[in-house]
């Protein structure tokens, strides 16, 4: 059991570590697809946008909004789950290949420093809005929005837990 911790827990990096793992997936010829999130109470439509991104390349890789950032973007009551607990519960997932926390409000350093290959965020946004289009589309990658599912978002979770 506790090699299979191991595992999930090797699948998260700190910023500092992401220079030779990216020089890797470089000189491998990886297709890197990068998304970003709080994933603060994951749910289905979180896991059917992750694997349909998965699909999009060879190397899932999740910027991981921390606690202090979830904060600022949802308010004081959250996240709901500390930040160690979102990433081992990202990382435990089959088709997520790597995790990283950032504190910003938005994953554009991250990106710099993973330089992805394709860029994924859910349909609410318009491809040029998403933090890090630039760095993408400059270097001949695709950005490209993903659609929710439809009845399952973490606002009507909450809602609904709010009720009993």
């Amino acid at each position: 059991m506790t090699s299979h911790l191991h595992n999930i827990r090797s699948k998260i990096f700190q910023r500092e570590q992401l220079g030779p793992l990216c020089a890797f997936w470089k000189f491998k010829g990886y297709k890197i697809v990068f998304t970003n999130g709080c994933f603060d109470i994951l749910h289905r439509g979180h896991i059917e946008y992750l694997a349909k991104a998965k699909k999009l390349g060879e190397i899932l890789f999740i910027g991981l909004n921390t606690d202090e950032s979830v904060k600022r973007l949802k308010g004081a009551d959250r996240p709901f789950q500390d930040e160690d607990s979102r990433a081992v519960i990202l990382a435990s997932l089959k088709f997520v290949d790597y995790v990283s926390l950032f504190h910003e409000d938005t994953p554009y350093e991250l990106i710099k420093k993973v330089q992805p290959d394709v860029l994924v965020k859910g349909s609410d946004y318009k491809p040029e809005e998403i933090a890090g289009f630039d760095i993408v589309k400059a270097k001949g990658g695709i950005v490209k929005t993903i659609d929710f599912v439809e009845g399952f978002s973490s606002t009507s979770l909450i809602q609904k837990f709010k009720k009993t």
